[in-house]
């Protein structure tokens, strides 16, 4: 991954090594104050003015949520207006095509995650996350695969049972193409010995798009992310029938995939980044308002009342780590059949 020019000797904000008053030391006024002086010597007023959020999906998916949670949290927390918009298709790769055109504009960010990694390489897409400024990982969330009520499938054993008699003929929605559902639906045809480029799998721009598809009862299985469908399960509108996390999920009456026999562990990370060519001053202070909303009672409030795992990570270390999933993500899409090797 291209790496944007910086100070090496900069403090950086990163899991495991924030404390509490971390945000207060001398190098780092706190985020958002005029004339704020960032870890690098430089100074910052951001933000000077409204903050905006792409959410590259349509409404009601897991970039939506993050997006809004947010906008709830950060917006209090800075004491200015962050504005969330939509910009919905392919997996992010049309939102993130939009969002580069914002260069130098540090008040425009965007969520992004797993999804968005994958899409680009099966869209062949000509932007990339090359091209954006990597900020923080905020969240995990894992996998639930689900059936409508009208679904034969009662266990995640019958629908493995289907899939081995006919994989074309069990018909599974879920997020974009290539994304980490379609990643899912993969793994699980080639734990079964199938062809995973031969799963019937039917994408959506978006969680709530996928989510009405699963309802409708066109098919036989969905893929969700779990948030994005507890309601549903909790009010009996879809069967769970299996996790993609190591260990059961609480309130989720439903086996890990380990436990039905396949040896599938599967998480969907979402983060933030801001737009290319931003300084460096600027990007400290919105890895440093992050961090301190990564660390606040709101924020850590919302991560238990929708499920997702605390997965802070910013500056370098994100950046990193942004490269090697790029790395990870294509090699998997590669044996799935997904992308050209």
């Amino acid at each position: 991954m291209a790496r944007h020019p910086r100070n090496t000797g900069r403090r950086r904000a990163a899991a495991g090594v924030l404390l509490a008053a971390g945000l207060a030391m001398s190098a780092c006024a706190p985020a958002g104050d005029d004339g704020g002086t960032s870890a690098s010597g430089g100074s910052s007023s951001w933000p000077t003015g409204a903050v905006r959020v792409m959410a590259p999906a349509d409404p009601g998916g897991g970039w939506d949520q993050t997006s809004r949670a947010v906008q709830e949290v950060l917006g209090g927390q800075l004491g200015t207006s962050v504005e969330v918009y939509n910009v919905g298709g392919a997996g992010g790769t049309v939102g993130i095509a939009q969002f580069v055109g914002n260069e130098g504009d540090p008040n425009e960010l965007m969520t992004m995650g797993s999804i968005m990694v994958g899409a680009i390489e099966t869209n062949d897409s000509p932007v990339t996350l090359d091209q954006v400024t990597p900020l923080a990982r905020l969240i995990g969330e894992y996998e639930v695969i689900v059936a409508p009520e009208s679904s034969p499938f009662q266990t995640v054993d019958d629908m493995v049972a289907a899939m081995e008699e006919d994989l074309g003929g069990v018909a599974i929605a879920g997020g974009s193409a290539g994304g980490i559902e379609q990643i899912l639906a993969g793994l699980m045809a080639k734990e079964i010995g199938a062809d995973p480029a031969a799963v019937n799998y039917i994408p959506h721009s978006g969680g709530g798009e996928a989510l009405a598809t699963i309802l409708s009862g066109r098919v036989q299985a969905g893929i969700s992310g779990i948030n994005e469908i507890i309601e549903q399960i909790k009010a009996g509108q879809v069967r769970a029938l299996a996790v993609s996390s190591p260990e059961r999920i609480e309130g989720i009456d439903a086996p890990t995939l380990t436990e039905a026999g396949l040896d599938i562990e599967l998480s969907n990370w979402r983060g933030m980044v801001a737009a290319p060519g931003i300084d460096e001053a600027d990007e400290q202070a919105i890895e440093d308002a992050l961090a301190e909303m990564a660390q606040s009672e709101e924020w850590q409030q919302v991560l238990a009342d929708r499920g997702w795992e605390d997965q802070f990570m910013a500056g370098d270390e994100f950046e990193q780590f942004v490269g090697d999933e790029q790395e990870r993500i294509r090699g998997v899409l590669e044996d799935l059949g997904l992308v050209g090797s």
